[in-house]
C-alpha cells in the first residue's frame, strides 16, 4: 500500500514514468527527469519517517553523463597483499577519528584516501563550528551524538594540541511577538533534547555581548557551549596521532572495486594494489553511496549539496566575538542551516555557507550568486559586514542523504562492513562520539569473527602540534630561535609563519609534500595576498627538504604543477 501511495505522489507532481519498489526498508525510485531538483524532490517526497528506512536514486537525469570519480595518477603495488584488520574508506574527519580511535586497540589498521592529503573535500571546506545541536530534530542520530561530541571538545582538542574556542552562538530574531515561542522552543531543547546550555537573553544583554550586530535585534537565543575549530588542523592531527600510535595511512589511494563472497568482503582493489582486510568501514563522503555499491550493499543515497563561503579580511573580526546569524519564522525551502558568521580560532571572520543541490561530487568552484546570497542574508545580521573586505573563498560539497541524517550501522547484505555515511553538518562536531561507538562497533565485528581483541597498553592520546612563533611569549620565542635560527626567518608576513615551522610541517607524521598541505599545517599564504610574496620562497623550502626539484613542486594533488621548467640558467646574464 506504501508503493501505490508513493507511486501517486510522484504521477501527480511530474507527470513523468516514475516507479517506486520497496526492498529491505530501501524504497528505490527509478525513471527520467530532465532537472536535477526535480530528481532531489522526487526523492525527497518518498522518504519514510520510518527509523532505519532510505531512498535509493535511481532516477536519470536526462542528457547528462554523470561525472566520474577522479583518480589518482599513480599506480603502484605499494598495497599489494597487506591484510589489515580493519580498513577504513575516507581520510575526512570522520575515517581519522575513527581510525585514532581503533588505535587503542592492537589492530593493524589502513586508512585510504584518493586524495593527495586528508581532509580535502568536505572535512576542509566548512566553517568549522562546533554545533550545540540547538536546531535538529529530537530522535535523528545527528541529535543523538551533538551534545555528546560537543562536550568531548575541550578534552580531543587538548590532547591533540588543536586550538578550539568555547565562542557561544547568537541566533537573533527581529519580531518581539516571536519571544513565547522561542522560550517554549529553548525549554524543550533544554530539558528534552538535551541541549542543556540553551536560553534566549534579551536585546540589552545581546548588545553589550555582541554590540556590531543588528540593532534591531530585540532578542536572541545564546547557546554558550558552541564553539570553533580548525576543521582541517583538527582533521591532520587526528590522522598524525593514529599514525603515531601505529596506524598506516595511505594517501594517493582509491578503492576501484571489491571482490565480495557470502556476504562478506574478500578483497579490496585500489590503484596501488589489492588489500584483505577482515572488515571494512565505509567513510568515504560524497561517495559512500560508490563503496556501498562496490560492496554489494547499496541501500540509500547521496545528493551531494554545495555550499559556499567567504574568509574576511583579520581587520573585520572585531565585528563579531563568536558566532552570529538570525533567523525568522518564515518557512524556508532549503536544508541549510541559514549560515552564518563564525569568529574562527585563526581569527578571521568566515561568512556562509548557502546551499544548493548538485549532481557534481567535486566540482569546488564558487559562483558569483553564492556569494550574493550569503550577504544579503548576513549584512542583516551584521549590517557593518563588507564584501571588499573578503580575502578567498572556498566552496564545500555536504553528503547528504536524502532522510538528512547520519547512517552509522552494519552492512546489511555484507557483513563485514560498517557504515558511516550521510556525515553533513553537523558532522564535524560529532566527530568524537561517532568515532568512539564506531570503533567500538569495529571491535565487536572482530570478536564476533572469532578474533581476540586486546586493548593497546602503549596508546597515547597525546600528540604535539608545530609551534606557532607568532603566538607565543617573547621569551619562549626567543629561545626557540637561539636553538633554531629558522624559527626567526619569516616566510609569511601576513600570517607572520617561520621557516622552521614550515620545516616542521614537512617532517611531521603524515608530513606535508605540497603547497596546500604546508598551508593547512601552519598557514602561510592564507593572509591578506593570499601567498602572492611567499608562495615561491615555501616551494623552495620543500624543494629542499623533500630534495626534488623545484618543478616537481605541487600546488595539491598530482597535476597541479606551478613551475613548468627553468627560463634560464643560473648564472646566465640578465641581458641575455
Amino acid at each position: 500500500m506504501q508503493t501505490e501511495s508513493l507511486q501517486k505522489k510522484l504521477n501527480a507532481r511530474f507527470h513523468a514514468d516514475l516507479n517506486v519498489r520497496i526492498e529491505d526498508r530501501s524504497i528505490f525510485v527509478s525513471g527520467t527527469l530532465n532537472s536535477w531538483q526535480e530528481i532531489v524532490e522526487a526523492c525527497s517526497m518518498c522518504v519514510s519517517k520510518k527509523p532505519g528506512w532510505h531512498v535509493v536514486n535511481d532516477i536519470q537525469l536526462s542528457g547528462v553523463t554523470m561525472p566520474k570519480m577522479r583518480l589518482p595518477e599513480l599506480k603502484d603495488l605499494a598495497l599489494e597483499g597487506k591484510k589489515p584488520d580493519v580498513l577504513i574508506i575516507g581520510g575526512g574527519i570522520s575515517g581519522t577519528s575513527i581510525a585514532r580511535e581503533l588505535m587503542r586497540y592492537q589492530l593493524n589498521v589502513l586508512l585510504v584516501d584518493k586524495e593527495a592529503d586528508v581532509a580535502l573535500h568536505a572535512s576542509g571546506r566548512n566553517d568549522g563550528e562546533v554545533h550545540p545541536g540547538v536546531d535538529l530534530a529530537r530522535g535523528t542520530l545527528k541529535q543523538k551524538y551533538v551534545v555528546r561530541g560537543n562536550r568531548m571538545f575541550d578534552q580531543v582538542c587538548r590532547e591533540l594540541d588543536v586550538p578550539f574556542q568555547r565562542c557561544g552562538q547568537y541566533v537573533g530574531f527581529l519580531d518581539q511577538k516571536l519571544y513565547p515561542i522561542l522560550a517554549a522552543y529553548a525549554w524543550q531543547r533544554k530539558h528534552i533534547c538535551g541541549v542543556d546550555d540553551t536560553r534566549l537573553v534579551s536585546r540589552e544583554e545581546l548588545k553589550q555581548a555582541e554590540p556590531h550586530l543588528n540593532p534591531e535585534f530585540r532578542f536572541a537565543l545564546y547557546n554558550p557551549m558552541a564553539g570553533s575549530v580548525c576543521p582541517y588542523g583538527l582533521t591532520i592531527a587526528y590522522a598524525e596521532n593514529a599514525v603515531q600510535n601505529g596506524a598506516e595511512i595511505s594517501l594517493n589511494t582509491a578503492v576501484t572495486g571489491m571482490d565480495v563472497s557470502n556476504g562478506r568482503i574478500t578483497a579490496v582493489h585500489t590503484n596501488r594494489g589489492t588489500v584483505y582486510p577482515k572488515i571494512v568501514i565505509n567513510a568515504a563522503g560524497v561517495f559512500a553511496e560508490e563503496v556501498a555499491r562496490m560492496a554489494q550493499d547499496r541501500f540509500y543515497s547521496i545528493h551531494p549539496r554545495r555550499g559556499t563561503n567567504s574568509i574576511m579580511d583579520h581587520k573585520t573580526a572585531y565585528l563579531s566575538e563568536g558566532i552570529v546569524s538570525w533567523k525568522s519564522m518564515k518557512k524556508e525551502h532549503t536544508h541549510s542551516k541559514g549560515g552564518g558568521i563564525v569568529h574562527t580560532v585563526s581569527d578571521n571572520l568566515l561568512v556562509g555557507p548557502d546551499a544548493v543541490e548538485t549532481y557534481e561530487k567535486e566540482n569546488f568552484a564558487t559562483n558569483p550568486e553564492s556569494i550574493d546570497t550569503v550577504f544579503q542574508k548576513q549584512n542583516t545580521t551584521c549590517p557593518d559586514l563588507n564584501r571588499r573586505e573578503i580575502i578567498t573563498y572556498f566552496t564545500g560539497i555536504r553528503a547528504a542523504t536524502f532522510e538528512e541524517d547520519f547512517i552509522i550501522e552494519e552492512g546489511r547484505k555484507t557483513h563485514n562492513l560498517i557504515h558511516v555515511a550521510g556525515i553533513q553538518s553537523p558532522g564535524l562536531t560529532t566527530a568524537p562520539a561517532v568515532a568512539a561507538d564506531v570503533s567500538h562497533m569495529a571491535e565487536q565485528m572482530l570478536e564476533h569473527a572469532g578474533m581476540n581483541v586486546r586493548k593497546n597498553e602503549s596508546f597515547t592520546p597525546m600528540r604535539k602540534g608545530i609551534p606557532h612563533m607568532k603566538d607565543l611569549p617573547l621569551k619562549e620565542r626567543d629561545e626557540m630561535i637561539r636553538k633554531n635560527p629558522d624559527y626567526g626567518i619569516i616566510i609569511c608576513r601576513c600570517e607572520e609563519v617561520s621557516k622552521g615551522e614550515i620545516i616542521d610541517a614537512i617532517h611531521n607524521p603524515l608530513g606535508a609534500v605540497s603547497v596546500d598541505s604546508v598551508k593547512k599545517r601552519v598557514r602561510p599564504g592564507m593572509g591578506r595576498c593570499q601567498g602572492g610574496f611567499c608562495l615561491p620562497l615555501i616551494m623552495q623550502i620543500i624543494a629542499e627538504e623533500k630534495h626534488i626539484p623545484l618543478e616537481e613542486v605541487k600546488k595539491s594533488g598530482s597535476r597541479s604543477w606551478i613551475a613548468c621548467r627553468k627560463t634560464k640558467e643560473s648564472g646566465q646574464d640578465e641581458a641575455d
